[in-house]
């Protein structure tokens, strides 16, 4: 999938999550992609935010720096 297309769709989520509390909208945003985004997409995102991430709304840049690789267990995200 275009990089492109991957920052609109995360800008997209952390639009939306935007007016919950921060520490809320953090975790729904970085649920959302984890459980939504199939490991392709997590490993593209996770490699442009470490790139700089230009153009990411700072709730899809938090959520991509915490993002599940897939040789990791979504359990041991969700709590941080």
């Amino acid at each position: 999938m275009q990089t492109e297309k991957l920052v609109q769709m995360a800008n997209q989520i952390a639009g939306y999550f935007a007016a919950y509390p921060e520490e809320r909208a953090r975790q729904s945003v970085l649920d959302h992609i984890n459980a939504s985004w199939a490991p392709r997409m997590r490993d593209e995102m996770a490699a442009y935010v470490q790139q700089g991430g230009s153009g990411l709304h700072p709730l899809a840049r938090w959520a991509a720096q915490h993002l599940v690789r897939p040789t990791e267990d979504i359990s041991l995200v969700r709590d941080q």
